[in-house]
């Protein structure tokens, strides 16, 4: 393999893995803030004496959770400036500004708050105390928002110039860099994948417990499980909107990658949505394809009849714009995890939904099955993130920033075959490690549960228990 394709290799392995972490951490700090703040509006009670403890439960959980992705997301940092020397210069002006201020609010927020509400439960006020979890939550949030205007600056270039002197973009509007249409629809997308993920580990770990201990299961998990199919049903809901807002905006902007994710060779009106086909790449068509007609325009242009172009026009499009070369992304792997991405999704929608029903029907908590069901549904929107990430930067291919720079050209050039090699296997190596300590460290805390022994002063919604400490490996509440 030659050194870019080991650096792409190399890089989406550390991303993947990183971003399985992102949309949990997320998703669980605003689901413990919520928790939070029913203790407080409830104190003085026994549903705030319940909810109290639900938050440090899964607080808990969230700090792991937090801590893995701190990990993993500096490693990234890292390889920019090794493997990807020539796109760092390139995009150096552009996202310097975004990288800093993710570092010096989003992160200053999240770790100044989360710091406060760990050590701060028997020294502040329940109020100021339910403030700093809201705070690291929101921390957390515009940590992605940051990140993601960068990554939609290479979607979709804007607020920039070209240096007639160095040939490399200038910044000129910081404003359109963070507001452009590409960001907006995919900050809305990630934070609902967040919350959908972060909905779907509340009801696998709830359902669990509840499976596990039967009827005499603290009524703490009861709560929580009818929180996460709300959670799980609004998310997929939100997830599917927010999807087809980004379908269209990516048809105008990035017309390849959506001609690609729907195998489309030629422009056509009243386009099919494909549900599976074949594709010869060699001749630029489909020898199967089973399809919903009118549903790919319909999702594109919100008509039946509009027209959607195809791949052998953009390629020729592309190939007047920008030279010879072949400007068409791998279709099979773009076809096929934008259809996985949107399964899962659906899925998990559709079974959250489903649950309700049994729910409510008193069927799901007598169900040995159906609370197998809820237990691996969280495995669908850990899927459908991985699936959606790989759409997104695959189908951009051969592009590293969209019309400017392509990916290898972005590649340093002196890192030899071997170096990259050895660190890739390193680096696989080292988050194999990871990963099987992580899991292992979240199972076991998962695994203990709820404590219904611990003591809540219901004047104040706090207690003075000495916040969290670490025992037995594990974080745990302080006696």
């Amino acid at each position: 393999m030659s050194p870019d394709t080991l650096a792409r290799w190399q890089f989406a392995s550390t991303t993947i893995y990183h971003f399985i972490i992102v949309p949990v951490s997320i998703g669980l700090a605003l689901l413990v803030a919520t928790m939070q703040t029913l203790a407080y509006r409830k104190r003085g009670s026994e549903g705030g004496a319940v909810w109290d403890r639900v938050a440090r439960f899964w607080g808990k959980l969230m700090l792991i959770s937090f801590a893995i992705g701190v990990v993993t997301g500096i490693v990234q940092e890292f390889q920019f400036g090794m493997n990807w020397s020539a796109y760092s210069r390139f995009v150096g002006d552009i996202f310097g500004a975004p990288l800093a201020m993710e570092g010096l609010i989003a992160f200053f927020l999240e770790s100044t708050f989360l710091g406060l509400w760990i050590f701060g439960r028997d020294l502040l006020s329940a109020r100021v105390h339910l403030a700093t979890i809201w705070l690291a939550a929101f921390g957390s949030a515009i940590s992605a928002y940051f990140i993601l205007a960068a990554n939609s600056w290479m979607q979709h270039p804007v607020g920039y110039r070209i240096d007639p002197a160095t040939g490399l973009p200038q910044m000129t509007s910081i404003w359109k860099v963070l507001t452009q249409t590409t960001q907006l629809v995919t900050f809305s997308h990630t934070l609902l994948a967040a919350m959908l993920t972060g909905g779907a580990m509340l009801l696998s770990v709830s359902v669990w417990h509840l499976r596990k201990d039967g009827a005499e299961v603290d009524v703490a998990h009861r709560q929580v499980a009818k929180m996460a199919l709300g959670v799980v049903v609004l998310a997929a809901l939100g997830v599917t909107f927010a999807g087809h807002i980004q379908g269209q905006v990516m048809t105008k902007q990035q017309p390849m990658k959506m001609a690609a994710a729907e195998a489309l060779w030629n422009t056509k009106s009243h386009a099919g949505f494909s549900l599976f086909a074949y594709a010869d790449v060699s001749k630029g068509h489909n020898k199967i394809d089973l399809s919903i007609p009118d549903g790919l325009s319909i999702l594109a242009t919100d008509h039946p009849g509009g027209t959607v172009q195809g791949i052998n026009q953009i390629q020729a499009a592309e190939q007047a714009a920008y030279g010879p070369g072949d400007y068409v992304p791998t279709v099979g792997l773009a076809y096929w995890c934008f259809r996985l991405m949107i399964g899962f999704g659906v899925l998990a929608g559709l079974i959250g939904a489903a649950l309700i029903v049994q729910w409510h029907r008193g069927r799901l908590l007598t169900s040995d099955r159906l609370m197998r069901v809820s237990v691996w549904t969280v495995v669908l929107p850990l899927l459908a993130n991985t699936a959606g990430w790989l759409f997104t930067e695959t189908a951009r291919q051969p592009w590293l920033v969209y019309g400017l720079l392509k990916t290898s050209d972005g590649v340093s050039s002196n890192v030899s075959n071997t170096m990259v090699a050895f660190s890739l296997f390193g680096f696989v190596a080292l988050y194999g490690i990871l990963g099987v300590i992580a899991a292992r460290l979240f199972i076991r805390t998962a695994r203990q549960g709820i404590d219904p022994s611990v003591d809540i002063d219901a004047d104040d919604g706090s207690s003075g228990d000495g916040g969290l400490g670490v025992s037995d490996g594990v974080l745990s509440l302080a006696p």
